[in-house]
């Protein structure tokens, strides 16, 4: 423990433990293991306690020139792993600078973890001038738009709750930035009592909803049939196994694959059935390979409706579309960045891992192969082992 004055200028107790602390000690609950920051007054108590209380360990600081930096990185720690970081931004004018780049984290639907601070909600507390222009009313309402969820604790064992519900809405699909609001003089309080820690079990974000029998049933035979299927692969995971079965299911039915420009892939660029990456405007070439699908399976593609209005424009016959996202949860008024409300033959209201699994399970139980899925893993030099 640290020997800091609380906000009232008194040193605190051995017997108390500070509210930064165990702040400190939520973010270590959740397994964090960086916060990226530009030092700030603001949450000087929690900057202390990460480096006095947990020895800069988990989570270790990373210092930031700015804070769009710090929101950044953690979006970028985010794209790589599907895990968030912990950016702390310095109150009101920190939170200003790091919109642009929350803003990005939430289109991007990624997970991060955005820390703030205020002046003293207590007049009383506040020091002259600085304490008054870094203390503001709802803060949270700056970036409540484009974050799934905010929250300003009125007390240490509050903020406790709120990381431990930021970190499971943040990791939970789809996923997005959250964010939270400690008063200073929250951090500098002394309290008498340290909530139980580490039991990360009970703060797991739940697994994405199973796409029900007669969804997979109908997406199969909708594939099955299929003369020329095509999958656009979209906002998927960095699993490893969502990566391999992905590749299986392509096989399976001889579907030719695009991947998105901004989604890091999804699907190996070099694979015998990979067709290209699409970008907002569609090449002549790549329409006149989108043209030729007869079925089209969108695994959670960003903007379906304005590609498939450049290749099909309105009015002109469709091919059957089974549009897999759960995107809809996220979707309000102030920003439109649901684009285009696509028809589609069958909607299914999951993960792209979790259809594609589902699909898998219903060829091996209906011992569906493709002719051809041999051939193309020689081809590719992918997986040498029977698709089922």
């Amino acid at each position: 423990m640290s020997g800091r004055m609380n906000s009232d200028g008194e040193k605190s107790s051995k017997s108390r433990i500070w509210g930064s602390d165990i702040i400190a000690d939520a973010l270590r609950e959740q397994d964090i293991p960086y916060v990226c920051l530009v030092p700030g007054a603001s949450f000087r108590g929690l900057q202390d306690s990460i480096v006095n209380h947990l020895g800069n360990e988990t989570p270790k600081i990373l210092v930031c020139l700015h804070e769009e930096h710090s929101v950044s990185i953690a979006h970028g720690w985010a794209q790589v792993t599907n895990e968030p970081l912990a950016a702390i931004v310095h109150t009101n004018v920190g939170l200003m600078h790091a919109t642009m780049t929350i803003f990005n984290v939430w289109c991007d639907r990624m997970p991060a973890i955005i820390i703030g601070a205020t002046g003293p909600a207590d007049a009383e507390k506040r020091r002259p001038w600085i304490e008054w222009i870094h203390t503001s009313i709802d803060q949270g309402a700056l970036v409540r738009d484009y974050t799934k969820w905010d929250d300003q604790p009125g007390s240490a064992a509050a903020a406790v709750e709120s990381i431990r519900r930021a970190s499971l809405l943040s990791r939970t699909s789809p996923m997005g930035p959250v964010y939270i609001n400690i008063d200073v003089a929250i951090q500098e309080e002394w309290v008498d009592k340290n909530p139980a820690f580490f039991d990360l079990d009970q703060y797991r974000p739940p697994q994405p909803t199973r796409p029900s029998a007669t969804d997979v049933d109908a997406a199969y035979h909708l594939l099955a049939r299929a003369e020329k299927p095509l999958i656009l692969i979209g906002r998927v995971s960095r699993d490893e196994t969502g990566w391999s079965d992905r590749i299986r299911l392509a096989e399976a039915f001889n579907a030719g694959v695009f991947s998105i420009y901004n989604s890091g892939g999804g699907f190996p660029k070099s694979h015998a059935l990979h067709r290209g990456v699409l970008k907002l405007t569609i090449d002549d070439a790549a329409r006149e390979k989108l043209a030729t699908a007869d079925v089209i399976l969108s695994l959670d593609w960003t903007d379906l409706g304005g590609t498939v209005e450049q290749v099909w424009p309105r009015g002109e016959k469709l091919p059957n579309i089974i549009n897999c996202s759960n995107d809809f949860h996220l979707h309000r008024g102030w920003s439109m960045d649901y684009h285009r409300l696509q028809p589609a033959t069958l909607r299914i209201a999951t993960t792209p891992d979790a259809i594609v699994s589902a699909l898998l399970d219903k060829c091996e139980q209906m011992h569906h192969t493709h002719p051809a899925s041999a051939g193309l893993r020689r081809r590719s030099g992918w997986s040498t082992r029977s698709t089922f």
